[in-house]
């Protein structure tokens, strides 16, 4: 089917004029007109066969106008602000957290009583996990949704949400929330519509008569819960028809290739927008378009989807940013921030840094994150990763065998070592995580637990070994400082700055008994949080620490996030070591992996264009080399800076 691009223009915008009389959209049409090739080029390789394209692609422009008059004049200027300054998300100043509302403060108005907190511990960039609302029991913590404009009642209300978004911005600080593009909650009013066999909402899902398509799709779909939710489709005698349900039995696949979705998936995303929302965590992106004979996994026509969500993002609501929830190989995740002339999320999970560090702590050294590392390309301009340690998620370990066999290890072997360690099966291992999808049939499983029993601290306090005390607690602010200095916004999972140990109230509930990632969700007890303020405790030293570690980021230019990291080989492989560079701004950091003490020569220091005189940032004093050679004590990092 052809269409008159320019003709097409001509007709939307006098629909505009017509309908918002009196009405200024100047600035609206001047964005339109700098995107409408993008968005017309991304809506016709999507839909452009379909007789009804002229219609919808109006009722989406039309849509779009709508969103950006509901705009308030405040967050109007804000976009203007951020499109004058591009870069602005890639200031070092920005330090994230996440964290669920009920587990911290039980519900929105009592968080805004915690902000405060937050401000104290340096975070000013917060993701709220899943608000929205959700079905009672079976809801994957909030990943299915039931209704993308309400708040679910125990949490609060959308008025809520505005109050907190006006509060960060007076503060400067940045407000995420999570969007589940991929699916709904089978509690969605379009499911139950589905359900009553309305034929316009059954056809927003996948839904096929019998087994023919998808026993198809099986033949290479991968499975993502093999334990709780083996399978990729699931059965509704009521109407007699199988659903696309990649994740969960209750969590039903929307279907792009109908455009009524995509439209109505952007009106949610910009309503959001307006609530004063900077920045959208968009869940399962890489799921989002299925073609048979294919995992329907990171398919072209995914990155189209993300492309014209952003183009039409830019036209309404220019000021909010996308994050890209991708857990996929390195390759893969850079594809979801774009480059070039395609804009597709300007942030995205570095979940191989997280995985390689994890695996250091293990072996206690460097070879696989220093293999890894140098396979992961290089980030489009104005993008940049989140680097975490933790998340509410389990931690997977998907990183490539060719980055393990470069390390001198068998893949399998490998995996299963990491696995063992960290359920605390494997002989010395302070760990006490557990296995979580255990696949019998491939001997794969991901790990639960919090940073700190992962790392020995809970092991360490149930047998009141000292010793294993005080390496959780080198070892957790040893990670920190990974993701505090390398290049992309560090985030602090929840929890972890007060070195909380697993949650197993989780077990008491049985809506969340059978999902073990709650282990690693903490309610958080505020009478051990007031234990900050009491030197010598446990969680004196990690939030002080961390503390001063987001303040020194901070203030540190070179820690701006580009691409300026540049990886340092060295003779020890217990020792890695990475240089950040920018305008003669430099900084040279080193993390011993090892429960040893470590040296390295001062021929670190020449190769990197420092002189024998450096300084300490972190620790705030000279660093002496005995004999040209520079020693690092168990766990310990060093920020370097020519003195």
């Amino acid at each position: 089917m052809s269409v008159n691009k320019d003709k097409l223009l001509h007709d939307v915008v006098s629909q505009l004029s017509k309908k918002h009389a009196g009405k200024d959209l100047s600035e609206f049409l001047v964005r339109l007109g700098a995107q409408f090739g993008e968005v017309f080029a991304k809506f016709t390789r999507l839909y452009g066969e379909r007789a009804d394209f002229t219609n919808r692609f109006s009722e989406l422009v039309l849509a779009l106008a709508e969103m950006h008059l509901a705009r308030e004049p405040e967050l109007r200027d804000l976009d203007r602000q951020r499109e004058e300054d591009k870069d602005w998300i890639m200031s070092p100043n920005w330090v994230a957290t996440m964290l669920y509302v009920d587990r911290f403060s039980k519900n929105l108005k009592g968080f805004m009583q915690k902000i405060d907190y937050l401000e104290e511990l340096g975070v000013n960039y917060v993701h709220l996990m899943p608000l929205l609302k959700m079905p009672q029991e079976a809801n994957d913590g909030g990943y299915a949704v039931s209704d993308y404009r309400t708040v679910e009642k125990r949490f609060g209300s959308m008025a809520d949400i505005r109050k907190i978004a006006k509060t960060f911005r007076a503060k400067n600080m940045l407000l995420e929330l999570d969007l589940v593009l991929n699916h709904t909650s089978n509690e969605h009013e379009w499911a139950k519509k589905a359900l009553q066999g309305e034929k316009e909402y059954q056809d927003m899902y996948y839904m096929y008569d019998d087994r023919s398509m998808p026993d198809a799709f099986e033949q290479t779909l991968p499975e993502i819960f093999p334990e709780n939710a083996p399978g990729n489709f699931t059965y509704l005698p009521t109407i007699n028809k199988w659903v696309f349900t990649v994740f969960n039995t209750y969590q039903w696949d929307l279907n792009y290739t109908n455009p009524k979705v995509f439209i109505e998936m952007i009106k949610i995303l910009l309503n959001l927008a307006n609530q004063g929302v900077d920045v959208l965590r968009l869940d399962a992106v890489a799921f989002m378009w299925k073609k048979l004979g294919t995992q329907s996994q990171n398919l072209d026509e995914a990155h189209i989807l993300l492309q014209l969500f952003k183009a039409c993002t830019k036209i309404a609501a220019p000021g909010a940013i996308f994050k890209a929830e991708a857990i996929v190989q390195p390759i893969e995740i850079v594809k979801y921030l774009g480059g070039g002339t395609v804009d597709e999320c300007e942030i995205a999970y570095n979940a191989s840094y997280m995985v390689y560090l994890w695996d250091a702590m293990a072996t206690q050294n460097k070879r696989i994150l220093e293999h890894g590392l140098q396979n992961i390309p290089r980030l489009p301009k104005g993008t940049t990763w989140i680097n975490y340690i933790r998340c509410h998620d389990d931690i997977g370990l998907g990183y490539a065998d060719q980055d393990i066999l470069a390390a001198g290890y068998n893949p399998f072997d490998h995996k299963q070592f990491m696995i063992s360690y960290y359920v605390g099966e494997f002989a010395g291992s302070p760990a006490k995580g557990q296995r979580f999808m255990y696949n019998p049939k491939t001997q794969d499983a991901r790990i639960t637990g919090a940073t700190a029993t992962l790392l020995g601290l809970e092991k360490g306090l149930e047998e009141d070994n000292a010793e294993l005390i005080e390496q959780a607690i080198r070892k957790t602010l040893l990670m920190h400082s990974g993701i505090m200095s390398f290049g992309g916004i560090p985030l602090v999972y929840y929890g972890d700055e007060l070195a909380c140990t697993n949650d197993y109230s989780f077990l008491e509930d049985p809506s969340k008994q059978d999902d073990n990632r709650w282990l690693n969700r903490p309610i958080i007890d505020w009478k051990k949080a007031a234990k900050r303020n009491d030197a010598g405790t446990i969680e004196h030293r990690v939030f002080s620490v961390l503390k001063h570690m987001i303040a020194l980021r901070k203030s540190i230019p070179e820690f701006y996030n580009e691409n300026n990291y540049q990886l340092v080989k060295n003779e020890n492989q217990h020792v890695f070591s990475f240089l950040r560079e920018r305008d003669w701004h430099k900084t040279l950091v080193l993390m011993n992996m090892s429960a040893q003490q470590q040296t390295l020569s001062q021929a670190i220091l020449e190769q990197t264009g420092f002189g024998h005189y450096v300084y300490d940032q972190y620790q705030q004093q000279d660093v002496v080399l005995e004999n040209g050679v520079l020693t690092l004590e168990p766990f310990q990092f060093l920020w370097l800076k020519q003195k």
